[in-house]
């Protein structure tokens, strides 16, 4: 009876592991060193390319690669202020010997952009790489006033009327009303 128990449960435990797995597994998809390596979001869609510029990459133990050049292209429609990702390398039984960070300060949707990965220590001959993006933040576009609309805001033709009598203000320019026995000035101002 205790032999069907534990049997049951590393079946269940099984299943459940293998229900982990991403369904198509290629979110991570390794590729060799001269195609091009992939980053995908959650649905499976390409976020960022990335293409070897470095050739030698024959590393070893005592005297790593510390350095590559790559170039990376957005994939996407959307406009990056700051991407960086993950490169990881691997030899020819798919041991990982070799990872390191990229980062990409601006990227316009389509664009490429050489970039490099200081840091990395790659401890073999590669076979295989991937790229991973971690952080993608999307460039944001402020209203923006053009000084041709600030001149003619300066410059429009404005009026103010007190008990029907018009009288003619310009932006930042004090204007002196008599309001009944007293004089009043009046300076308009744009808000901060």
């Amino acid at each position: 009876m205790r032999l069907l128990s534990v049997s049951v449960l590393l079946l269940l435990g099984c299943f459940c592991a293998t229900a982990q797995e991403p369904v198509n597994g290629a979110n991570e998809r390794r590729v060799a060193l001269t195609e091009n390596a992939v980053a995908l979001d959650t649905t499976g869609a390409p976020l960022l390319e990335a293409t070897l510029k470095t050739t030698a990459l024959n590393g070893a133990e005592d005297s790593p690669v510390t350095n590559i050049r790559m170039v990376v292209r957005n994939s996407t429609g959307v406009a990056y202020g700051y991407a960086s990702g993950l490169v990881t390398f691997y030899d020819g039984a798919g041991v990982r010997c070799g990872e390191g960070m990229f980062k990409v300060d601006a990227l316009a949707a389509g664009e490429n952009v050489e970039t490099d990965t200081p840091g990395i220590r790659i401890r073999c001959s590669p076979s295989s790489w991937r790229i991973v993006a971690n952080s993608l933040i999307p460039r944001t576009v402020g209203p923006t006033v053009s000084p041709t609309s600030m001149n003619l805001r300066a410059n429009a033709n404005l009026i103010i009327s007190v008990d029907g009598e018009e009288h003619p203000i310009q932006l930042d320019k004090p204007m002196v009303l008599t309001l009944g026995e007293r004089q009043r000035t009046i300076v308009l101002r744009e808000a901060p």
